[in-house]
């Protein structure tokens, strides 16, 4: 069988297909609402509620799944996960009331929530430390072409065809990717298309190995550095998923956009978010081959974006085109932290272990973007405006990068021991 040069830059494009379809499947329901809103009536309680069954099921699975892959393995884990999510994203198409979409947004959460631990868990096995924050950068680049392309199509097909065709449409690109990934993933000791180059390349690259089996929760929650990061993720995610899930409703509702015109504004912010996936991982990159530490290069990195947030809270008071921009902004920066967070996972947890911390520390972001979404939906119900809403989540980065600080004193590789206070002595 022929071999493939330089392997791995292709599984970290697929790992980025399935991020861009991951974030287009989950972007349906908020730029189409204001359509489905004239067949099913739904408040702004009742949208934060939908939001917040979503990211529930997310949470869930984002840990169990990190663990159900650490099972299957990365190649027939991630698969299952996706052909999940694409079968739940299809069932939107047929709903007829609230509570329906309820249930199917739950079953989509289910799905998408393992798709971050699997790309966790590929990137590990497949890149060095020194190209681990660029892999991660590349992949979590996938969300946010997902997200730019989103408005503009989603807007199009509900426009020529129905909403109903939306989920039809983007349900099937899932399908077609999990072909794809079964004909190309294999570990690399296992794959037959690697070249010998490549592979001794890994091989020398790669860090020491950890215990055998897997790491228990109980172990992992014992880690001071695991808190670090679940608790900033906690608070980072809950801004972002507030921006992702109600820039389109802002624009409906507060700018008066209708959907042809949120298809024609809404993609650029998602565009700066992608672009600071790149940048994010190839800032941290290039510091560490400049002689940087890897401690130094991420930490850096996170306080640069965390500086970036508070940005957005210029975004109501703002002139159409500069909220644009203050909302680009902000995307920017997450995405340039969140490429960060992805990353550190990896950098300091074994293989074995790497699928359940990045599961852990994903569940947490996702309950903290589930209660946050619920907030959000009293407050504009309260008030009638999104000023409360804007101020808080400007400055929950910078709060995040202030745990970090505190509880990750040094990025390093942690030798998980056999018990959660032998592993905790030896931070």
């Amino acid at each position: 069988m022929k071999t493939i040069p330089h392997l791995r830059w292709w599984i970290a494009g697929l790992l980025a297909a399935a991020t861009a379809i991951n974030y287009l499947d989950r972007q349906n329901l908020p730029v189409v609402i204001t359509e489905i809103q004239k067949t099913i009536p739904i408040s702004d309680a009742d949208y934060s509620r939908l939001q917040f069954w979503f990211l529930l099921a997310y949470g869930v699975m984002y840990a169990a799944g990190g663990r159900i892959i650490d099972l299957l393995g990365t190649r027939a884990g991630y698969a299952v996960m996706i052909v999940w999510w694409s079968a739940a994203n299809t069932l939107h198409g047929f709903v007829t009331g609230a509570a329906q979409l309820g249930v199917v947004r739950f079953a989509l959460g289910l799905g998408e929530g393992g798709g971050f631990p699997g790309s966790a868990k590929a990137v590990a096995e497949w890149f060095p430390a020194r190209e681990r924050s660029f892999a991660f950068g590349m992949f979590n680049t996938g969300s946010s072409v997902g997200a730019v392309v989103a408005p503009p199509m989603i807007a199009f097909i509900a426009t020529v065809l129905s909403w109903r065709w939306v989920f039809f449409i983007s349900g099937a690109a899932g399908f077609v990717w999990v072909l794809l990934w079964l004909s190309l993933y294999q570990p690399p000791a296992k794959h037959r298309r690697i070249t010998a180059d490549e592979l001794r390349y890994l091989e020398a690259n790669r860090p020491a190995a950890g215990p055998p089996g897997r790491a228990p929760w109980s172990s992992l929650l014992a880690l001071r550095p695991v808190w670090g990061l679940c608790l900033a993720k906690f608070l980072s995610d809950s801004a972002w998923y507030f921006f992702i899930f109600w820039l389109p409703k802002y624009l409906a509702d507060v700018r008066h956009l209708n959907i042809r015109q949120i298809g024609y504004y809404a993609w650029i912010p998602y565009a700066f978010a992608g672009a600071g996936s790149f940048f994010g991982g190839w800032l941290s990159s290039y510091l560490i081959r400049r002689g940087w530490s890897l401690d130094a290069s991420r930490k850096l990195s996170l306080g640069f974006s965390a500086a970036l947030m508070p940005l957005s809270l210029f975004i109501a008071s703002s002139p159409l085109a500069w909220a644009i921009v203050f909302f680009s902004a902000a995307m920017f920066a997450h995405q340039f932290w969140s490429t960060i967070m992805q990353t550190l996972t990896a950098d300091m947890f074994p293989s074995s272990a790497v699928g359940a911390v990045a599961g852990l520390v994903g569940a947490f972001g996702s309950f903290g973007g589930m209660l946050f979404n619920l907030l959000a939906g009293v407050i504009l119900s309260a008030t009638h405006s999104y000023v409360p809403v804007f101020l808080i989540a400007g400055l929950l980065h910078p709060a995040s990068f202030g745990i970090v600080m505190l509880m990750v004193r040094k990025v390093r590789v942690l030798h998980l021991a056999a018990t959660p206070v032998a592993a905790a002595s030896s931070i």
